[in-house]
């Protein structure tokens, strides 16, 4: 068993998302675009492309939006030249978090972070502060009330590294970043379709956080996605 209330959080997360599909958009369409720079236009021989791909299609993108990232991150159309970068910080109470930024200003991007950080009680670390603290990895999550045996013989069937059953009921199963969209596919062929798949840096351990301390880590947290240079952010945060 791990975890406390990974169901509730991660749903929590979604519906903050979800008030923000344009903000998505627009995070998915850089994510294609440097996935093709980086990897090729091919999504079959492109892991982080395909997986890409896939968050656009879940999230209802045009898939016109998409190929024309493609063929902008391919150089077969003008676009802007993103530059991938990594922040690590701590939170409320010391609590570990994660940025990841694609930006075409590095010098605006530090400065819009760390004054998030400073302005709702964090501060701003140094490169592998906290990552150490958290595992790179492709996680699905499956909602409290699936059968954890079907899950589990179709995972490792499909060549997940590990099923976890947390305490709530949900169900992760993690995978290696670049296996991620092929475990996924061999799910979905059996019947097992998940309610999250991506990408992640998750938490080793988890630092709990209740009242008031949770809700100043929450706005913290809501400052640094509201940024547009952010693409995602970890945190090893469990709010009660």
């Amino acid at each position: 068993m791990a975890g406390h209330s990974k169901w509730a959080n991660i749903q929590h997360r979604k519906g903050r998302q979800d008030e923000k599909r344009g903000r998505i958009f627009t995070r998915i369409i850089k994510e294609v675009t440097v996935a093709a720079k980086l990897g090729g236009a091919d999504p079959t021989t492109n892991p982080r492309l395909r997986l890409a791909m896939d968050k656009a299609g879940d999230a209802n993108m045009p898939k016109d939006k998409v190929q024309d990232a493609i063929k902008r991150g391919a150089g077969q159309l003008e676009g802007v030249d993103y530059e991938e970068i990594r922040y690590e910080g701590y939170g409320i109470g010391g609590a570990a978090v994660i940025v990841d930024c694609l930006t075409d200003n590095r010098t605006r991007t530090v400065a819009e972070v760390r004054h998030a950080f400073s302005k709702h009680g964090g501060n701003l670390g140094t490169d592998g502060s906290v990552a150490f603290l958290f595992k790179h990895c492709g996680l699905m999550l499956f909602a409290p009330g699936r059968s954890e045996d079907d899950v589990m013989e179709a995972a490792l069937e499909a060549g997940a590294d590990d099923v976890l059953v947390n305490d709530d009921g949900s169900i992760e199963v993690l995978t290696g970043p670049a296996s991620l969209a092929q475990v996924r596919q061999a799910m979905a062929a059996a019947g097992l379709e998940p309610e999250l798949a991506e990408v992640t840096m998750r938490p080793e351990t988890q630092t709990e956080l209740e009242g008031e301390d949770g809700e100043r880590m929450q706005k913290l947290l809501d400052a640094l996605e509201s940024l547009d240079d952010v693409q995602d952010v970890y945190t090893n945060v469990v709010t009660l």
